[in-house]
């Protein structure tokens, strides 16, 4: 059974204009649409965690068990133990798939994952039109050449991220800005997938292809193989005979 893990900081929905958007919160809502779409033809479990549960959620048993880890963030960056940060790091290292989504762009788990300063530019309110620019990739199965968010957090180029693997998913703003909003790294042995969509008073997470590219994500980032550790080893000559 593949074991999912939707992390939220559970900061925002303290604040009613988050509640009358998100009244389950903002995890559960991912976790709904992740359930909706995979779980009658695969066999997963769902959790939901946040920064109120002891060690933010991440013990190394939880972490140890996790197949897949959604990561919503934004309040929490700086308070984010670098304890955990690096706990979390190592597991997609050994194969742990991740999936960064919307403000965890500048959270230390995608920074120390990535290398750079994963800054960009922002502005909220905007009209976003969400192309397709790898429509072969697994995760754009099943989604249009393009589809639109009528309200949307503008996220802009320079995107400081090293080169994709792929960029899946670009975006266009009705403020004359694009983003690589949809892309793809290979981390060791983990997969890592960011996608920008799910401003904390929008409505991203109601959008059900927003859901269903998390979804496809989900199914992509798994685990194919792990390692148990991350060590340098000496290597027995192969005799060729």
């Amino acid at each position: 059974m593949m074991r999912v893990v939707v992390w939220d900081e559970k900061l925002h929905e303290k604040e009613e204009r988050v509640r009358e958007v998100y009244p389950n919160g903002i995890a559960a809502e991912i976790a709904g649409g992740i359930k909706k779409e995979l779980t009658s033809a695969n066999d997963c479990e769902i959790v939901c965690l946040n920064s109120d549960i002891e060690e933010f959620g991440f013990t190394e048993e939880t972490l140890n068990e996790t197949d897949v880890l959604v990561f919503w963030a934004h309040r929490s960056h700086d308070v984010f133990p670098d304890e955990i940060v690096e706990r979390i790091c190592n597991r997609v290292m050994k194969g742990m798939g991740l999936i960064v989504l919307h403000s965890a762009h500048l959270s230390k788990v995608f920074k120390r994952l990535m290398g750079t300063s994963c800054t960009l530019k922002y502005r909220f309110g905007d009209f976003a039109r969400v192309w397709t620019t790898t429509p072969s990739h697994p995760i754009a199965r099943g989604i249009p050449e393009f589809f639109d968010l009528e309200e949307e957090e503008m996220y802009g180029e320079f995107f400081d991220i090293p080169k994709p693997d792929d960029v899946v998913f670009t975006t266009w703003f009705s403020g004359g800005n694009i983003f690589r909003g949809g892309c793809t790294w290979q981390r060791g042995f983990g997969k890592v997938f960011y996608f920008h969509p799910g401003h904390d008073t929008n409505l991203a997470y109601y959008n059900s292809t927003v859901l269903k590219v998390i979804s496809n994500a989900v199914l992509w980032v798994a685990p194919t193989k792990e390692r148990e550790e991350i060590r340098c080893e000496e290597y027995p000559k192969i005799n060729l005979g």
